[in-house]
């Protein structure tokens, strides 16, 4: 039962905030919000999507700080009496609409502290999705440190060892003789590495982070959406609980998340697909293990594109901060001032669509070395 992953974590008292009373706007504002949120997501050209236990209710998984949440419960010496086992849930009408937002381009990015695997078992591609905090269908090699996906949900929690070795040998000419782990962190380990820097880069170049079910209480996972905001991008949440982060959000939707989603898919004309045993790469038949690991080249990609954005938003500082000290001295602007804002272009010697650095990572070409 899902209700396993929590007793199986080492005992940690600062679990943060719960049960705290769920809001709900009309429906009203639910009809007017969503269909703001979708005119975003259409004139947005990198949106990145944050996901917490809140999405996955309707699939019969508890979430975590709701009214009837595992900690809320746990406080009042209860458990959830709504529990499935990971094996039997499907994706939600979420986890089925973002896969469909990310296959037609209208989505870039998924971070996720959820480990119950319907993000992998919706057919989301592993290089659209950060999963900082594990999934229970997939298992990590301690020494080449690929991942693979599972047919049925680990029973074990904390990066433990599974007794069986990589397979790596049947994936590809690599040999490896390691040991495979669970990927399930528990309160204190580390997060993934490469998990963690491509959230970090893909949020912080986002002109629309969108927050779906999440207190955003743990950190790191909980700051990331903020990070694009020093960059001029919008921050939305979908939520029935306060989260940490109200007060910085240019949107809340206080309203279930499966029909904010619903709402939003509509406006943009998008149909949600439906859950298809065959296609969930859990279920295959194939002898083979599949992979589920970064390439070395996707971080690569990501780490360019987001110092050509990033260097672009400093070369407007750079311009205002030099405009503002010229009108106070001087209401011509000088051949100086001009000079300054020139050699801070040619320092990074980056190439990139002006108008938008984040639109095709095929056309950013940079000739500085990392």
């Amino acid at each position: 039962m899902s209700c396993n992953y929590a007793d199986g974590l080492s005992s940690y008292e600062d679990k943060g905030v719960v049960g705290v009373p769920e809001k709900f706007d009309t429906s009203e504002k639910v009809d007017e919000k969503s269909k703001l949120l979708a005119k975003w997501i259409l004139e947005s050209q990198h949106v990145v999507v944050h996901t917490g236990a809140g999405i996955s209710t309707s699939a019969g998984i508890p979430d975590f700080r709701g009214p009837n949440g595992v900690w809320t419960l746990e406080k009042k010496g209860l458990k959830p009496n709504i529990n499935i086992s990971f094996d039997e849930a499907v994706p939600t009408k979420t986890h089925m609409a973002l896969a469909r937002l990310v296959e037609t381009g209208y989505v870039k990015y998924i971070v996720s502290q959820n480990i119950d695997g319907l993000h992998l078992r919706s057919g989301l591609p592993r290089q659209a999705i950060s999963e900082l905090h594990g999934n229970m269908f997939t298992e990590n090699c301690s020494t080449c440190r690929r991942q693979f996906i599972r047919n049925n949900a680990t029973t074990s929690v904390g990066q433990k060892p599974l007794g069986r070795s990589c397979p790596g040998s049947q994936t590809s000419r690599r040999g490896c003789r390691g040991k495979l782990h669970d990927t399930i962190l528990d309160w204190e380990d580390n997060l993934p590495d490469d998990d963690l820097i491509m959230a970090d880069y893909h949020s912080s170049i986002a002109d629309l982070n969108i927050c779906l079910g999440t207190t955003l209480q743990i950190v790191p996972s909980g700051n990331l959406p903020l990070l694009s905001k020093k960059y001029g991008g919008l921050l939305a949440i979908v939520n029935l609980q306060p989260t940490k982060h109200d007060k910085k959000a240019n949107l809340i939707i206080n309203a279930y998340v499966d029909m904010v989603i619903e709402k939003v898919m509509k406006s943009l004309g998008l149909e949600i697909p439906n859950y298809v045993e065959e296609n969930d790469p859990t279920k295959s038949q194939n002898n083979v293990p599949l992979e589920w690991s970064f390439l070395k080249i996707q971080v690569n990609e990501m780490k360019t594109l987001y110092t050509v954005h990033t260097k672009k938003f400093k070369r407007i500082k750079l311009e205002k901060k030099l405009k503002k000290e010229e009108m106070d001295t001087n209401p011509a602007p000088s051949k100086e001032s001009h000079d300054n804002v020139q050699n801070f272009d040619e320092v990074s010697k980056c190439e990139s669509v002006e108008e938008n650095p984040t639109k095709d990572l095929d056309k950013v070409i940079c000739t500085q070395q990392f």
